[in-house]
């Protein structure tokens, strides 16, 4: 199943391009740890889309989740000094999510979406 996921950051502040980037090779490694693969990524404003394609037998909830969780572990551990001063609080990633199916539009342009969304400065 391919869906597009999107988790906003909890202070609602822009991802900086340094934080995109770890934040997606992080992403990547989880996908590869629940045996699905991410094929976008990308952040505009105060939150990210990651586009991927997972296994039936994965639980979304349980995948989200895990994107979440480690990236924010990952980047707090990683990058202090930064992501104290962003002002994040204890939170960074809000409790929810958006996940929409692109099983009916052509792959090409749901990859299109994500890859033209506004990069941070």
């Amino acid at each position: 199943m391919l869906r597009e996921l999107e988790s906003r950051n909890s202070a609602g502040r822009s991802p900086r391009r340094w934080a995109l980037t770890r934040c997606e090779a992080v992403m990547r490694d989880v996908c590869e740890s629940f045996e699905a693969e991410l094929h976008r990524f990308n952040g505009e404003g105060d939150h990210v889309h990651p586009l991927v394609h997972y296994p039936p037998k994965v639980a979304l909830s349980k995948l989200a989740n895990s994107l979440k969780g480690v990236s924010s572990r990952y980047l707090r551990a990683e990058y202090t000094g930064r992501i104290n001063r962003i002002g994040t609080g204890s939170v960074f990633w809000s409790p929810s999510y958006f996940a929409g199916s692109c099983g009916g539009a052509p792959l090409s342009i749901v990859k299109d979406y994500i890859e033209n969304q506004k990069h941070p400065a």
